[in-house]
């Protein structure tokens, strides 16, 4: 079994407490960063850069290039916002770090806000997890109480004030310039950088956007060193551990902390107790429904950005969505075609027209009443939807190009038989 580190004080029926979290080290980290600057916001900033810790939300920008970007600027305030809306279908991981442990999450994002000066820390929520939303605020009144948030802390004359906003629960506000519409009060469409938020973001102010799990990361890499955070890896590319959200045709779907690299026969193999009874392995989406349909040729393949990307694949989120031998995929695509096309912002043609219209196509398939021109229908549609304004609609591309590409012939037999072959046994 391999350690955990974000997962470690995960209990039972509830979440740890502050007691139990400093039993372990919580908040050491932020105590030498303000009560004597080891190491100082430039040296967080160079750690995390040195730790090659990704961001987990499903880009994989590094973080600590990001903070350096936002501190060669000016402006004041700045704002640091962590991004909790979490509605990437199949995504549940930030969820589960909040349940298990908010005060890592705090500690990171108040070690992240004195990174880059920030004296305002934002949540962005989705308004589903409002459960987490209460939690987050009674454990922050917690810490401000114990002197690690709000004004003057520690003593150190810094000041950082943590708020919870419950979205007004859309899709696209998981978008980073999409979410700092919301937070102004503004139609939550993506804007087209540059300029990019850590330049001009919240009310044109310098704005950091980083998601749960990777602000949960932050204490451990403060603490423990750059080395010791790669060290956790099984790739050299790789750094630190990764929480997988598992679902679909396995045994024991649910959040796991493991190594990057991990391979995916073992993530499901040991840790998901395998596939299902009488379920054969067939396709998994590695990050959400925003990735590829990855096939059995991949079934071995190391779950890390960079090994994923050298096959034409994304970790993303790492929510691995699994689906076994008797699974229609074409109904599973036109499922999230459905919800891709009901959360689109409607700001651009190519993303407004083109999901629906895919969606309409992928049903008359699946109804039995497809013909072999829709299929290069739907492949120039997803080329379009490439030159969207913003990463949503080629997101929402992913699943339905890796169909036609890995998974064709089942398309076609839909087409040859006039209905889903899925639901008889003449195609298995």
């Amino acid at each position: 079994m391999h350690s955990r580190v974000l997962l470690k004080n995960q209990k039972e029926n509830r979440i740890a407490s502050i007691e139990e979290y400093r039993q372990d080290g919580g908040y050491e980290a932020l105590e030498n960063a303000l009560a004597r600057n080891v190491p100082s916001p430039e040296g967080i900033r160079e750690i995390l850069l040195e730790a090659n810790l990704l961001g987990r939300g499903g880009a994989g920008f590094p973080m600590g290039k990001k903070m350096s970007t936002i501190a060669q600027n000016a402006p004041y305030p700045r704002y640091l916002v962590c991004n909790a809306d979490e509605m990437e279908p199949g995504t549940f991981k930030d969820r589960v770090l909040i349940h298990a442990d908010p005060h890592q999450l705090i500690e990171g994002i108040v070690l992240a806000a004195r990174a880059i000066d920030a004296q305002i820390a934002i949540v962005f929520i989705r308004r589903e997890y409002e459960n987490a939303a209460r939690i987050l605020e009674r454990e922050i009144k917690t810490a401000r109480d114990a002197g690690y948030a709000g004004k003057n802390i520690l003593g150190s004359g810094f000041d950082c004030e943590l708020i919870v906003h419950r979205s007004a629960g859309r899709y696209i506000c998981g978008e980073g310039t999409a979410l700092i519409n919301a937070l102004e009060g503004r139609r939550a469409n993506p804007r087209q950088p540059p300029p990019y938020p850590t330049t001009r973001g919240l009310w044109q102010l310098p704005t950091e956007i980083q998601n749960v799990e990777t602000l949960c990361c932050v204490p451990h890499v403060i603490k423990n060193g750059a080395d010791w955070f790669k060290s956790l890896a099984l790739t050299e590319e790789g750094a630190g551990t990764k929480v997988f959200s598992v679902s679909g045709h396995v045994k024991k779907p649910g959040c796991y902390e493991l190594p990057m690299g991990v391979r995916l026969s073992e993530l499901i193999e040991i840790y998901a107790g395998g596939m299902a009874t009488g379920s054969r392995f067939k396709a998994c989406m590695p990050g959400g429904a925003s990735t590829q349909f990855m096939p059995e040729s991949m079934y071995h393949v190391r779950l890390d950005y960079s090994e994923l990307a050298n096959h034409g694949y994304r970790l993303g989120t790492g929510a691995i969505m699994v689906f076994d031998h008797k699974t229609c995929l074409t109904r599973v695509t036109a499922n999230l075609m459905e919800f891709f096309a009901r959360e689109s912002c409607g700001w651009c043609t190519p993303c407004r027209e083109g999901l629906p219209y895919i969606l309409d196509l992928l049903n008359r398939i699946e109804a039995g009443e497809g013909k072999a021109g829709y299929i290069p229908m739907m492949q120039k549609m997803c080329d379009h939807l490439n030159y969207s304004y913003c990463a949503f609609a080629p997101g929402a591309a992913a699943p339905v190009e890796s169909l036609l590409h890995e998974f064709k012939e089942e398309v076609m037999a839909h087409i040859q038989y006039g209905r889903c072959p899925f639901n008889s046994d003449q195609y298995d």
